[in-house]
């Protein structure tokens, strides 16, 4: 099996409305990547892309539509989707097809342009439900993820405060994302007084609908070491797929993550994950998620996230565990498939020391990216390192 290096990153500016097509936003993706990497389209072997469904971009087909902007034109081209978990499970496959030895260079890219479903994206969930069991309930994504964080909050005891601190601290470390959305500093009472959309869910607790587009490149290490001195390597890979049935599973704790974690780490050689990951970009579209992935990830005792947090561990400057200095999608924005990608992104610009001011100090070694999806289902996970 052949070692693989992210070698190339880019990222479109995440926004409400995008003047930009969803060609556009994939190609302006694919084309900062190669250039960061230093490549050419013609010196790519294949195309891996990652989408959600069809009708957030309000395009059927969409993989066959973006394939000729995301690089694919007459080359080896699949198109991955597994909800929210698309982000990170996108250079899974393109990591597949690199170790295998099939190809030396792949480009893997993301993009969502969500403004184009209305009035709301998640109306394209509404018949999913099972029309039995889930469907007379009338559910909808929002009501449902309200559902797991009362959970997870009355399990553990939990103050919704202590939730709310994770929207403080991740719209601040935004504010130094060129691609930012939504940075802003925000104080906990500004996030304890905004709207409640389903309780406990308040406006500011959840990511904004975005659109943008992420990429990465991934190359066989004897390429990489002939195009750069900073590859930074694919270490370890997990996913899991739990089943659909939320009403029959605990929501307090994710085991989708944990076995998908798990699976990453001992491909990576990781025996204590605490000591051993230096940064933690957790999926983080609502601000309990990232407390409950952190959970999820084996970096924290069950329930014990939010007081790791107020306690400043996950902090960008100060913390031992820095967790979404990115900003996360909280403050970064959330155009689906391609924030999962965006944090695959920020861990390559952190472990090469590229981050600018978001830079996570004490030369961190190792990270791990980590994206949730379809109905609190789906976990995949990325370990990627300097060696």
């Amino acid at each position: 099996m052949k070692r693989v290096a992210v070698v190339g990153a880019g990222l479109t500016k995440f926004v409400r409305r995008a003047k930009e097509t969803p060609k556009e936003l994939a190609w302006g993706a694919t084309k900062a990547a190669l250039d960061s990497a230093g490549l050419k389209l013609k010196d790519v072997d294949a195309v891996v892309h990652g989408t959600a469904p069809d009708a957030f971009d309000g395009i059927h087909m969409k993989g066959e539509y973006l394939s000729e902007a995301s690089g694919g034109f007459n080359k080896p081209y699949l198109r991955c989707y597994v909800g929210g978990g698309t982000g990170v499970f996108a250079p899974i496959e393109g990591w597949f097809h690199v170790a295998s030895g099939m190809f030396d260079t792949v480009l893997c890219v993301c993009e969502e342009k969500m403004s184009t479903y209305q009035p709301h994206p998640q109306g394209a969930f509404l018949s999913i439900f099972d029309q039995f069991t889930e469907r007379p309930l009338k559910p909808n994504l929002l009501w449902i993820f309200a559902l797991e964080m009362n959970r997870y909050m009355q399990t553990y005891g939990l103050k919704l405060e202590d939730i709310a601190l994770a929207s403080v601290k991740n719209k601040k470390n935004a504010l130094d994302h060129p691609s930012a959305q939504v940075a802003k500093a925000v104080t906990l009472q500004e996030v304890m007084n905004s709207e409640v959309l389903a309780w406990p869910v308040h406006r500011l607790m959840v990511s904004p609908v975005s659109d943008g587009a992420a990429a990465v490149v991934l190359m066989s290490e004897e390429k990489a070491r002939k195009i750069t001195d900073k590859p930074v390597w694919i270490q370890g890979v997990g996913w899991n797929l739990d089943t659909a049935y939320w009403t029959n599973r605990d929501l307090c704790f994710p085991e989708y993550v944990a076995n998908a974690a798990r699976m990453a780490y001992n491909m990576a050689g990781i025996r204590e994950p605490r000591k051993e990951i230096h940064i933690a970009e957790p999926y983080d579209p609502f601000a309990y998620k990232e407390l409950h992935h952190l959970e999820g990830l084996l970096l924290c005792d069950k329930g014990k996230a939010p007081e790791d947090l107020a306690m400043g561990r996950f902090d960008r400057e100060k913390g031992s565990l820095p967790s979404c200095p990115s900003g996360g999608l909280l403050g970064v924005g959330n155009p689906i498939a391609a924030a999962g990608m965006m944090k695959i992104c920020e861990l390559f610009w952190q472990l090469r020391d590229e981050a600018g001011h978001r830079q996570v100090p004490g030369k961190p070694e190792r990270g791990v990216a980590q994206a949730w999806g379809d109905l609190m289902q789906v976990g995949t996970v990325v370990v990627m390192g300097r060696n």
